[in-house]
């Protein structure tokens, strides 16, 4: 079944503009969303929201939106003074720039939409992917939508363009934030470290191969539970025994063939020490 639209746009580098479609790049079958039931009657619940001076409910027509600048302070804006400061919607998705893909670190990546194009713009929607692939670029813009500005990146996958939705820079934390103490490893670790990641190393990413186990078993819990079946819990895994040295820990992974040893260490011990001994050269 073909995608719907979610919305429209116009990409737009210098005198160009490209009315285009915007679909969402995910789908939303399979999550599974809760809701608070009284457990006396089974109804469901509403949210309310409770003065904390009077402790009576507060009808959302008495609301306003605040901003605390010190402690126990707020400044108040109505609907309208938010409106003022808002982001005025225009749907035009404007390049400022083109950029190599690969300077663009993906800590930035947020969000991720498809953008399909608009009846009779198949011309310079096609033209603008072959463009950016040949110049192994990508275009960043910024897009007005729901009172925000955002900062986007698009990009051709496939036959299509991606918009990519992007963080600022502001709401990235800075790696330097982050203690990161000061081992450092020696050429024999290096070296093991190596044998490893080539040990389980794949050429191409395949997001098919891994499966939401938790999903999973929340399906079965909730088909279960439709059929009148009792939800019990699974069984616990052993705690995997911890191996203190390092050199230890990587010769036993890379004995054990990579996979099987990161999952079950602790049932593997007498091959590890095999492995210990051939790679001492025993």
């Amino acid at each position: 079944m073909a995608a719907r639209a979610i919305g429209t746009a116009t990409l737009s580098f210098g005198l160009v503009a490209i009315p285009v479609k915007v679909f969402s790049s995910t789908v939303s079958e399979g999550e599974y969303s809760f809701h608070l039931i009284e457990r006396k009657t089974g109804s469901r619940l509403k949210q309310q929201y409770i003065s904390q001076q009077t402790g009576e409910v507060v009808p959302r027509e008495e609301m306003v939106k605040g901003y605390e600048f010190a402690k126990g302070q707020y400044v108040v804006f109505t609907d309208e003074e938010m409106k003022a400061v808002e982001q005025q919607a225009n749907k035009a998705v404007e390049i400022k720039e083109f950029v190599p893909l690969d300077t663009v670190d993906p800590i930035f990546f947020d969000r991720g939409y498809y953008l399909g194009p608009d009846k009779g713009a198949e011309k310079p929607y096609a033209l603008l992917r072959e463009a950016m692939k040949k110049k192994a670029r990508a275009a960043l813009a910024q897009y007005a939508v729901r009172g925000k500005q955002y900062l986007v990146l698009v990009r051709p996958q496939g036959e299509g363009l991606v918009m990519q939705q992007l963080h600022y820079a502001h709401e990235i934390r800075a790696m330097s934030e982050v203690p990161l103490g000061d081992a450092k490893v020696s050429d024999a670790e290096l070296k093991l470290a190596s044998q490893l990641v080539d040990q389980i190393a794949a050429d191409d990413f395949k997001p098919e191969s891994y499966k939401d186990e938790v999903r999973d078993r929340i399906e079965e819990a909730i088909r279960k539970k439709v059929d009148g079946q009792e939800v019990t819990a699974e069984p616990t895994q052993e705690p995997v025994a911890k191996i203190i040295d390092l050199m230890e820990a990587l010769k036993a992974s890379i004995g054990e063939g990579g996979k099987a040893a990161a999952r079950k260490p602790a049932k593997r011990a007498p091959r590890a020490a095999a492995s210990k001994k051939k790679a001492a050269g025993g």
